[in-house]
């Protein structure tokens, strides 16, 4: 699957994935708002078995095919435990 990753300008370590063809018009309004401005960073070809930094590809590309779109968020800090 061809995808263009779009990076939000508005909160930091967020990626939008959309089908390379698509425009964001797919991607909900409620969720513009809060990542808008975006901007494209990345076109790649994203196969089940490529590897993603924070994601695993087959998720992203499932959640594509299903919702028509796939957002990357932070994850969690550690615990202060294991910092």
């Amino acid at each position: 699957m061809k995808c263009a990753v779009y990076r939000s300008n508005k909160k930091d370590m967020t990626y939008l994935y959309l089908p390379e063809e698509a425009d964001l018009e797919r991607v909900p309004e409620t969720l513009m708002k809060m990542i808008s401005p975006l901007e494209r960073v990345l076109e790649l070809d994203l196969t089940p078995d490529r590897r993603l930094a924070q994601e695993d590809a087959a998720e992203v590309i499932k959640q594509i095919k299903e919702q028509g779109w796939f957002l990357q968020m932070p994850r969690q800090d550690l615990p202060e435990f294991l910092s």
